[in-house]
């Protein structure tokens, strides 16, 4: 092969490569070296000289001239009588240049050559391509579907760089056929040692949604109006916080557009992922109240001493569902969106009776009453408004434990206060569950209090509650008709009895 078919060929493979002459320049001077090398050893007594304008290579071998029979490498040496037949002015010590053709490296060597050049464009081809995309990360890049495999989807870009689409980063339920055109956003750019890079996108990422919303909302790719957080569960539902560089300027009402043509185009490309816009606060307790919609919370209070911080977030009764979520979507996005950690407790009435949780030291153990208050549990109600597994998962107790806690809790609330509890507080007055009973005690002012509580009195308009046997002392009329009757005191109400009901003076 001729230099000139070899620069040829060398050229052609650079131009479909887009290699820039000086890179091809270098390349072909080191194809050329190592074929020297590969031949006499080493390159230092040879010159190449390249023009690849006019496709030309010259070889030059330079050699120093010595005295004939003191020839000691004849790479770098040639003797005198050798060197004057190329200029017979030489003498000893001069330096002779011979050019070389390419013919005389065999042509072994030449298609070596050749194939090393080839390679030497794929690397650099696979720098290049690394270099681009990594300049290119958290840009949208279109690509067409080559392949679908099991766990990821093969992408085309520029008709030669191949993309992967891991199923992790896809939109769940999503699908798509080979040959379809597919948005993507570039994630990373992985390079092992001597495999090609491999260019990573993703649509389930929050950046795709934030460069959707600069492609279709003027305002946000002018930088008026920023995003400053996006919180995201692929195919399902998403939360968006904005602000505005300019007071003119509405910033949810610039992403949502006129009847909301904007965001539907992003809802559209994303699968029809519903996506809630609002306005972003540097105030965390504003925050997070907006994050928790459309629950509106009635206070937060927010706890900065932990790590991660914590946020305490009460809602009325009707809005717990609604700030948890369905499957606890809206909560999981409200923790991404604000970096704290939200517990929502259900308002409790402050005429509504709770028990502090404190009071149920005598049943549950003081290491597992400071992992309910560092929750925020601290009354029993706020315990019973978390399952067992909410439990468990917040305080980090075992199974076991939250069931107890819980099963303590509400048999606690269901037993309510009995007649003993009253005894033992002190103070208190019996009274009867039916008020004719007031006429048929006799009562003597003198008289010195009796060892046991004396009969009940009761207006007649008493609201007391009557048991069974009150009901059918009702019916009897004569006890009703006899005013003098005395009260045995076998017979005399027991405070302690069914149908009593004690309240304290």
């Amino acid at each position: 092969m001729r230099s000139a078919d070899l620069v040829s060929s060398f050229g052609e493979i650079a131009r479909v490569k887009d290699i820039d002459r000086a890179t091809l320049q270098i390349i072909v001077e080191d194809v050329i070296k190592a074929m020297i090398q590969k031949r006499y050893g080493a390159d230092e007594a040879f010159e190449i000289i390249f023009n690849p304008n006019q496709g030309d290579i010259q070889i030059l071998h330079i050699q120093e001239v010595v005295d004939d029979w003191d020839l000691v490498d004849p790479v770098t040496e040639i003797e005198l009588s050798d060197a004057r037949t190329v200029d017979p002015d030489l003498e000893v010590g001069e330096e002779v240049a011979s050019e070389m053709n390419i013919e005389e490296f065999g042509r072994r060597a030449v298609m070596t050559a050749r194939q090393t050049f080839q390679q030497r464009i794929r690397d650099i081809e696979k720098e290049q391509i690394y270099k681009e995309y990594s300049e290119m990360i958290g840009e949208i890049v279109v690509g067409e579907i080559r392949q679908i495999r099991r766990h990821e989807t093969l992408l085309v870009h520029d008709d030669s760089v191949e993309m992967v689409l891991p199923r992790r980063e896809q939109i769940p339920d999503e699908r798509h056929r080979k040959g379809d055109m597919l948005r993507a956003v570039v994630k990373e750019v992985r390079r092992d040692s001597g495999s090609d890079p491999q260019v990573v996108v993703s649509r389930a990422a929050e950046t795709f949604m934030e460069r959707l919303f600069e492609l279709e909302v003027p305002e946000v790719y002018d930088g008026i109006v920023e995003i400053k957080k996006v919180a995201r569960i692929p195919g399902d539902r998403a939360k968006v916080a904005v602000t505005s560089h300019d007071e003119r300027v509405d910033p949810v009402g610039a992403c949502v557009g006129v009847k909301g043509v904007r965001i539907h185009a992003v809802v559209r490309e994303l699968n029809d992922e519903n996506i809630d816009v609002m306005e972003w606060s540097d105030d965390a307790h504003t925050l997070i109240k907006r994050a928790l919609s459309p629950a509106e919370p009635v206070s937060v209070k927010i706890n900065e001493d932990v790590d991660p911080p914590r946020a305490r977030a009460e809602v009325v009764a009707d809005e717990v569902s609604q700030a948890i979520g369905r499957k606890g979507v809206n909560i999981k996005l409200a923790v991404k969106l604000t970096g704290y950690e939200i517990d929502v407790y259900r308002e409790i009435p402050a005429d509504e009776e709770d028990i502090e949780i404190e009071e149920f030291a005598d049943e549950l153990d003081p290491e597992v009453i400071e992992q309910l208050k560092e929750i925020g549990c601290d009354t029993g109600k706020a315990v019973l408004e978390l399952s067992s597994g909410a439990l468990t998962r917040r305080t980090g107790m075992n199974r076991s434990t939250a069931d107890h806690v819980i099963e303590v809790i509400r048999t606690e609330f269901q037993r309510g206060p009995t007649v003993p509890d009253f005894l033992a507080e002190g103070a208190f007055q019996v009274e009867a569950m039916e008020a004719s009973a007031v006429d048929s005690v006799p009562v003597d002012e003198g008289a010195e209090p009796m060892a046991e509580p004396a009969a009940p009195q009761s207006p007649p308009d008493s609201d007391a509650n009557v048991d069974e046997d009150d009901a059918e002392a009702e019916e009897e009329p004569e006890a009703e008709e006899a005013p003098d009757a005395s009260v045995d005191p076998e017979t005399r109400p027991d405070p302690s009895a069914p149908g009593m009901q004690v309240d304290r003076e």
